[in-house]
Parts: C-alpha cells; sequence; structure tokens
C-alpha cells in the first residue's frame, strides 16, 4: 500500500484567482472529444462541419454542468435541499453526478437537434465514442481532490488517503480506467464500420452501464446514503442498471430495423 501523494488541487494560484486541477481535467477532457470529434468526420467523411462541432460542445458541456450539478442534489442530496434549497446552487461547495450530466447532455442534444434539423440519435451516435475521454479525465480530476474514496482493502496499490487511517482501493483511478480508456477503445473500435442507427448510442449505455456498476464494488457508499438496496448495492449501480436495459432495447432495435431495410 502506498501514502496518497501530496497533490495540491489548486494547479495554478495568481492573486486571488485560482485554477483547480479539476478544472483542469474537464477543460483537457472537453479539448479530447473535441479533437476525436473532428478527426471521426474526416477520417469518416461524416455530413459535419467545424461549426457543428464547436455547437455541439457547447450545448454538451452546458447540459453536463447544470445536469450534473442538479441530478447531485436530487440524487445524492435531497433531504440536504429540501432543508435548504439554496444549497442547489452552491456549485463552489461540489459535487457532480455522471447520470445527472447524462440526462443534461441528452436534453441540450435535443434542443440542438431540434434546432440543426437533424435526427437526435445522428448526434448522440457521433459523440458517443468520444464521451468517454471526457469521463477518463474527470475521474483522475476526481483523484486529485481525493474524492470518491474507495472501500477499505489490503491490496498492495491500496491508497491512503489524508485525514485517513485505512488504506482504500484507489476507485477513481478503477474508473478513469474502465469509464475512460477501455469504454473509449471498445466504442472506437465499434464504429470503425458503419453501424445502425442509434447502435453506437445503445452500446454506450450498455458499455458505461455494466463498468460503472462493477466499479462500484470498490468505491465507499456515499455517506449521507449508504447502500440503498440489500446491504450491497449502491446508489450508483442502481441508475446506472436502467441505462444497461435501454442500451440493449436501442440496439435490438437498431439491428431489427436494419436487418429489415437490408431485406426490402
Amino acid at each position: 500500500m502506498w501514502q496518497y501523494p501530496d497533490l495540491d488541487p489548486i494547479a495554478i494560484s495568481v492573486g486571488p484567482i485560482s485554477i483547480h486541477w479539476y478544472a483542469i481535467s474537464y477543460l483537457v477532457g472537453i479539448g479530447l472529444v473535441w479533437l476525436t470529434l473532428r478527426y471521426r468526420i474526416r477520417r469518416d467523411g461524416l455530413p459535419w462541419t467545424d461549426d457543428d462541432i464547436a455547437d455541439i460542445v457547447f450545448y454538451a458541456v452546458l447540459g453536463v454542468l447544470l445536469g450534473g450539478r442538479l441530478g447531485y442534489m436530487l440524487f445524492y442530496g435531497l433531504d440536504l435541499v429540501l432543508a435548504e434549497p439554496t444549497r442547489l446552487f452552491r456549485i463552489w461547495e461540489g459535487g457532480m453526478s455522471f447520470h445527472g450530466g447524462l440526462l443534461g447532455v441528452l436534453l441540450s442534444v435535443m434542443f440542438y437537434a431540434r434546432k440543426k434539423g437533424v435526427s437526435f440519435f445522428d448526434v448522440t451516435d457521433l459523440i458517443a465514442p468520444s464521451i468517454p475521454l471526457a469521463l477518463g479525465c474527470g475521474r483522475i480530476g476526481n483523484f486529485i481532490n481525493t474524492e470518491l474514496p474507495g472501500r477499505v482493502t489490503d491490496v498492495p496499490w491500496a491508497v491512503i488517503f489524508p485525514g485517513d487511517i485505512v488504506a482504500r482501493h484507489p476507485s477513481s483511478l478503477y474508473q478513469a480506467v474502465l469509464e475512460g480508456a477501455v469504454l473509449f477503445a471498445f466504442l472506437w473500435i465499434y464504429v470503425l464500420k458503419p453501424r445502425p442507427l442509434m447502435a453506437a448510442s445503445g452500446l454506450f449505455l450498455i458499455g458505461y452501464g455494466v463498468l460503472r456498476i462493477v466499479s462500484e464494488f470498490f468505491r465507499e457508499p456515499d455517506v449521507q446514503i449508504g447502500y440503498v438496496l440489500a446491504d450491497w448495492v449502491t446508489t450508483g449501480q442502481l441508475l446506472s442498471l436502467p441505462m444497461v436495459l435501454l442500451g440493449c432495447c436501442l440496439m435490438t432495435y437498431a439491428y431489427l430495423k436494419s436487418g429489415k431495410l437490408k431485406s426490402r
């Protein structure tokens, strides 16, 4: 086991202005999404422009920030919001939820697709393979902030976090690898060939949902909630299960519809 490295969460400080590593991790993730979208569009000759990418990324980031914060307070701190509603707007106190962020992105993409006059799933299929890069960067930011501590363990790579006396799984790094590198590689390889509409979106939901459920077994449940079912199911797992089911439905429908079209 090893002691958590002495990492300052503030990367740059100039007078009263401080830039945190967590913010930088978000910016790096957004940049990687942008670059990979441009690469795929050029490689595959997809009918999207640089202005389209800029608009999609803008709407998606807005959805992540608003949905992530709202989702966190509703999924993980509803009692606090009910007791003090202004907590919902205290973004400087931290707290972001992936599942809330996902809902925010879907709503923002829906708005963009309607404004642009394109199919909702054309947009989600385009961005789905790139999103894991942003997720992985965000998890690295979690680790630097000593957020999302893992469950107590004695594995050789266990970490003793600041203020703690027991060693824990570095669960945020597990999630960075699974939700980031592994999911990105899987989706990127999948879209190397043309796929039916909504198939890539469905595979993203399945892949993230399954990997999140697995990684939650190494992550300490949120202290204010604990386990929500059978003394081992966490909120993250419960929220990820519908993603897997919906992803299976989307992929099944996509391939059935594709098969019908080919048979004509």
